[in-house]
């Protein structure tokens, strides 16, 4: 395809245009390879025009300096936009993503409400004031933006993880260059023609397709980028936090986690069940925060596991646009492969398959990356399989003895950033949720977000916050502990 011909996907400088290399990468989805879309496929040369313009804007002055309203009535139309144009968003996110439907349009009510929240922010707090203990002193702290943001974002929730970037962003007065992933750029695409449509001034917002190597990795080690935030694996975080490190800019990471969902004997049955599947087999596991690791007390660990196959077993698979499923494919032929050596290593290792561990059989299911929910019982405490991500359907668990065994075991792991606690002992859930590593913790529920609350994670699920502000900065961590007053099972997944 010539330059010509590329199309016009690159948002820079408050034009759309073709990668200036010509390239181009075409979308196919994951439930049956047929073609979503081809992009402009950008390069580090189109990554450093998009710097420029960023750079060029902030350092201009009018945009940081414009009214904190008006940058919050800017959101606020654009949070009017996506309620507007949802079907859309919605269909172009489970294209590219394989998600189903349901889901997508889920994620567009959160997505808006972010805009919505972030738009209303704007402006209430500017600063403070500083008692200096003397009447002939005045001292106060001015919130100012940082400058000119990088933000890489992940595949599996596209345009909300985009939102919790760009939405503060705009609302402080920086200035951005988005790389969304490679594999799910058209929602990414949607949002810029939405910002364009609501006014925001050229230059502020520049969107830049690509690979991590090409574009991803100049955001991170670029001198005119004051601040990066990657949402994504733990191995490239690592690697962006190195390359930030050259030019000593900000950086804000969140890279994943291994999530434990501590059920105790007490618990009410049918409603751990219901949010234990849900917790692990939402969206295919494809989830940051999802909780893969069950980890149940010894006393209902037998009746709990056999019921949970059952219910398993009867999750039915298909792709987005399918009203029968419940679940879909995964992302790509490369992490169907990687989900299904977690999987095999998990046994060689002794862990009991009880259930999966395998692609589903039939013709519907040929063209797509599907895997069948799995569940991994007895699976041994610092194991593979507990301490890896498989970002995949599949659930490993654990027993423990006692209210001590379920945190020890629980925050055995090098992330640390979402648990669950399940028991009908309020003072006990709230006892260990207090005493989890985990940035969320979630009391008789599983997965509700709140785009005022902190969101984040111990250890090396990453360093900064997606959202809201910790009292002490760096000396403190912020936890969010959530609790459901009057549980109820979810009924994602049917199997009764």
């Amino acid at each position: 395809m010539s330059n010509d011909e590329s199309p016009n996907t690159l948002f820079i400088d408050g034009t759309w245009q073709p990668a200036g290399a010509g390239g181009v990468r075409e979308i196919r989805s994951p439930a049956d390879g047929t073609l979503v879309t081809t992009v402009s496929e950008g390069d580090r040369n189109d990554t450093e025009r998009a710097i420029h313009a960023a750079r060029r804007t902030f350092d201009d002055g009018t945009w940081a300096n414009t009214s904190a309203w008006d940058r919050g009535d800017l959101l606020l139309r654009v949070s009017d936009i996506l309620v507007r144009d949802q079907a859309e968003f919605a269909r172009a996110e489970s294209g590219d993503t394989g998600k189903r439907l349901v889901e997508s349009e889920q994620d567009m009510a959160d997505i808006a409400a972010c805009f919505r929240y972030f738009g209303k922010l704007a402006g209430i707090n500017g600063g403070d004031v500083v008692d200096t203990g003397s009447p002939d002193s005045f001292s106060r702290v001015r919130y100012e933006p940082v400058g000119v943001c990088g933000m890489i974002t992940p595949w599996n929730f596209p345009l909300l993880q985009v939102a919790w970037k760009v939405a503060p962003a705009i609302a402080a007065g920086d200035t951005f260059v988005l790389k969304p992933s490679e594999l799910t750029p058209s929602t990414a695409i949607l949002l810029m023609r939405a910002l364009d449509e609501a006014g925001l001034p050229a230059g502020v917002g520049n969107l830049v397709l690509g690979s991590g190597p090409e574009t991803g990795a100049l955001l991170a080690e670029h001198r005119d980028i004051d601040l990066i935030s990657f949402t994504g694996g733990l191995h490239t975080g690592r690697s962006i936090a190195a390359s930030a490190a050259a030019t000593v800019k900000k950086v804000a990471l969140e890279l994943g986690g291994k999530n434990p969902n501590v059920v105790f004997a007490d618990a009410d049955f049918d409603t751990a069940v219901d949010y234990a599947l849900m917790a692990v087999f939402l969206h295919s596991g494809q989830v940051c925060s999802a909780g893969a690791r069950l980890v149940v007390q010894d006393d209902i660990h037998d009746e709990f596991v056999d019921e949970l196959v059952r219910r398993t077993e009867k999750i039915r698979i298909g792709g987005p646009y399918d009203e029968d499923a419940e679940t879909g494919p995964l992302i790509s032929a490369a992490h169907l492969e990687k989900v299904s050596a977690h999987v095999a290593k998990a046994v060689e290792e002794g862990a009991v398959l009880r259930t999966g561990g395998r692609r589903p059989e039939g013709e519907r299911y040929a063209n797509g990356h599907y895997y069948l929910p799995t569940v991994l019982d007895e699976v041994a405490q610092g194991s593979y399989a507990v301490t890896e991500e498989s970002f995949g359907p599949v659930l490993t668990v654990e027993r423990f003895t006692d209210e001590d065994d379920a945190v020890r075991i629980a925050n055995d792991t090098h992330y640390g950033l979402a648990g669950a606690v399940f028991s009908s002992d309020v003072s006990k859930a709230q006892r260990v949720a207090h005493r989890l590593r985990h940035g969320t913790v979630w009391i008789n529920d599983f997965h509700p977000y709140l785009p005022q609350a902190e969101w984040g994670g111990y250890k090396q699920s990453g360093i900064g916050r997606e959202l809201g502000r910790a009292g002490l900065g760096e000396y403190q961590e912020a936890k969010h502990i959530h609790q459901n007053l009057r549980p109820q099972p979810p009924r994602w997944f049917d199997g009764r």
